[in-house]
C-alpha cells in the first residue's frame, strides 16, 4: 500500500457581488478559475501567487476579495 495521499483543498473567492472565482489545491500547485470561465487560468507554486493571480484577474480598482475554504 502506498503512503502518498494527495492534499486537496477548495478556497472560493467572494466579491461585493458574489462569487469571483476559485483557488483549488492539488499535487501540481494552486489553480485559479475565474467565475463563468470554461477552464483554469493558471496554476501556481503558492497559495499567496495564487491569490494575487486571482485578484489580478478581477475588473480593475477591486477590492481584494474574501477567501473561504469549503
Amino acid at each position: 500500500m502506498s503512503t502518498t495521499q494527495m492534499h486537496r483543498a477548495l478556497w472560493v473567492a467572494y466579491g461585493p457581488s458574489g462569487v469571483v472565482g476559485s483557488i483549488r489545491k492539488d499535487d501540481d500547485g494552486y489553480t485559479v478559475t475565474m467565475a463563468g470561465a470554461d477552464r483554469a487560468s493558471g496554476t501556481y507554486p503558492s497559495m499567496e501567487i495564487a491569490k494575487s493571480a486571482l485578484h489580478a484577474r478581477m475588473a480593475l480598482g477591486s477590492d481584494w476579495p474574501q477567501f473561504r475554504e469549503h
